[in-house]
């Protein structure tokens, strides 16, 4: 370097030459750069000094975490890495590991984040927090301590993990939309909320689990939503408008010369509001069905004077008419619905109607009977029972419903159709049966003794049997392979009247007793039963039972029988059916000492299972 390059020391200005002042130079060049010199020489020591803090501060900060940094709301200004690690482990670990409330539609739910695949790394958590990287403004501002820096914990996704546990959440929290609606129960309207349908988005979950994750509030995962076409507020319109109105009170009706009174609790039973595909509720009335409620059925009956079947008696196997049929009136259920409908949004006395009725004939006349063929017993059947309250209703009722059913030619005659549920709304009570080899206490007990009468009178008609099952094991007053038992719901005994001629069902039922004949012509001259022997024998066990609801049982061997039904027709035999019945074991039950004495009951156990119906509780 020569000495004209090193910086030289100031020395005195130049001066101008003397002369004239107004011949002398202003100076303007030589005054700016008495300004710059010293303004560059400031410049120069800031930024030394700057450079100096930002060297401290890039040497600071490999010592710890910057002042003034935060994760989670957890400080950890000034520790070093391995402190910062500890702390949060200490003040957030365990809020991290903690279930993460979720809201799903309108649902709340939670996610276990270790099942979920959701961690937080505390480590690179804590690198993060130390990395300020190179900005000489945050560097420096760390060193003196000066503003806040907020980290973000960062979290680590198994999305395999993931994915099966929104999948999880999907399937509990995934529903249909539902339709508002309303019914009618106890005579008052009864509501049914509308629900939108949800469908949880399980893409948008995750990301919105990994943005949001760790978080004390609820995360509200994406979901897609159906709208119920039947929604809040034609529920509601349907309520104020029709159902509250409908079941303000009873309707009057005025038939012939008779007046009868419908209660609020039956018209509910018949009455509907059903959607009409385009949102809205419109009431439907069930006429057919209100015309048979007994609250209806029994005061109409005596109002209106139902038709009378012509009276017939057996003289000699013969059928005698001793009195003919009489007409009578009938409502028909869409005159019922016409006359109540209008009624049911009216209060207090415009509540009233007139329903037209019209003229029926009855099923049976002396030309009727005559033109049927309904002629001469074709079979009859009784079976005997111990006396017993409950069988005396039972089997009573049962006997009422079935008498007088006319069963014209090729038409299929069905036990539970006939007799109808075994409720006590419908005449029944409680009676003993038997399930899954034990006693059991439940309304229509006994009615199996009048299906192995009908099941006997169909074998000896030589009708078509269709359906029907055995009892599961051997009762001894029924004869073998020749019964059946009745289930509602699961099995009926039905056969179909293949004679060439109606069938018309006498019945009769004492206390101990009941008959079933049927009145046609014959099919055939004489129809056999033919046993075979029992086959496959097996004996019974012994149970001892416990309780107070323990009920002993006698033993009976299981076995396998055969019957034979063999047609005769002019001395040849003209058909044969093999009717296979298998019975198991009757177990016997023994009770310890201190139980009461067994009740009289009435064994109707389970079907057979080789009939040719499935298995169903007896009844």
């Amino acid at each position: 370097m020569s000495p004209s390059d090193l910086p030289q020391s100031p020395g005195p200005e130049p001066q101008p030459e003397p002369g004239p002042v107004s011949e002398r130079p202003a100076g303007p060049r030589h005054a700016s750069r008495r300004r710059i010199r010293p303004a560059l020489y400031a410049a120069g020591g800031v930024v030394v000094v700057l450079g100096g803090l930002y060297a401290a501060g890039l040497i600071s900060e490999g010592s710890g975490i910057p002042e003034g940094t935060s994760v989670d709301g957890v400080d950890l200004g000034g520790l070093s890495a391995a402190a910062a690690r500890e702390r949060l482990e200490q003040e957030r670990g365990k809020a991290w590991s903690a279930p993460q409330p979720l809201r799903i539609g309108d649902e709340t739910a939670e996610l276990d984040p270790a099942e979920a695949g959701l961690s937080v790394d505390t480590g690179a958590t804590v690198e993060q927090a130390g990395d300020t990287g190179s900005n000489p403004v945050t560097v420096i501002a760390g060193l003196f301590g000066g503003g806040d820096r907020t980290v973000e914990p960062v979290v680590r996704v198994d999305e395999a993990k993931m994915k099966n546990a929104l999948g999880a959440l999907a399937q509990k929290y995934d529903r249909e939309e539902r339709d508002g609606a309303v019914s009618f129960k106890n005579g008052k309207p009864d509501v049914t909320e509308a629900r939108s349908g949800i469908t949880l988005d399980t893409a948008g979950a995750l990301k919105t689990l990994r943005s949001a994750f760790p978080a004390e509030e609820a995360v509200t995962l994406p979901v897609a939503e159906s709208k119920p076409k039947v929604g809040a507020a034609e529920v509601r319109r349907a309520v104020d408008e029709f159902a509250e109105p409908a079941m303000s009170g009873p309707v009057s009706l005025t038939v012939g010369d008779s007046k009868l009174e419908v209660p609020t609790a039956a018209l509910g039973r018949h009455l509907s509001l059903k959607a009409d595909g385009q949102g809205r509720l419109t009431p439907e009335l069930d006429g057919a069905g209100l015309l048979k409620d007994p609250a209806v059925a029994r005061p109409l009956s005596s109002a209106i004077g139902a038709p009378v079947n012509a009276k017939i008696r057996l003289d000699g196997g013969r059928v005698v008419v001793t009195e003919d049929g009489r007409p009578g009136r009938k409502v028909k259920a869409a005159a019922v619905e016409a006359a109540v409908l209008p009624l049911l949004t009216k209060s207090g006395g415009q509540r009233a109607a007139e329903v037209a009725t019209e003229t029926v004939q009855p099923e049976l006349t002396a030309q009727s009977i005559k033109d049927l063929g309904i002629k001469e017993q074709v079979s009859s059947y009784t079976v005997e029972f111990p006396k017993a309250a409950y069988r005396t209703i039972n089997i009573g009722r049962a006997a009422e419903l079935i008498n007088g059913s006319l069963v014209k030619d090729g038409e299929e005659w069905s036990f539970n159709r006939t007799v109808g549920e075994r409720t006590k709304e419908n005449g029944f009570t409680d009676g003993t049966m038997i399930l899954d080899g034990r006693y059991y206490s439940a309304p229509g007990g006994g009615v199996s003794t009048v299906a192995t009468t009908m099941f006997n009178a169909m074998f000896f008609a030589g009708v078509k049997p269709v359906e029907y099952g055995a009892h599961s094991f051997y009762i001894e007053r029924y004869p073998e392979g020749r019964e059946a038992t009745v289930a509602w719901g699961t099995l009926d005994l039905r056969w179909q009247n293949d004679s060439g001629h109606a069938i018309y069902i006498q019945t009769a039922a004492t206390d101990h007793n009941v008959t079933v004949t049927f009145l046609g012509t014959k099919k055939y001259d004489e129809v056999k039963s033919v046993k075979g022997p029992r086959t496959n024998i097996t004996e019974p066990k012994k149970i001892e039972g416990k309780g107070d609801k323990c009920e002993p049982q006698t033993p009976y061997e299981g076995f396998d029988v055969d019957v034979d039904r063999v047609l005769v027709k002019d001395g040849k035999e003209v058909g044969r059916k093999t009717f296979h019945t298998h019975y198991t074991p009757r177990n016997e039950i023994v009770c310890e000492p201190d139980q009461p004495a067994a009740p009289d009951v009435d064994p109707d156990p389970l079907p057979s299972q080789d009939t040719n119906t499935p298995a169903a509780p007896g009844s």
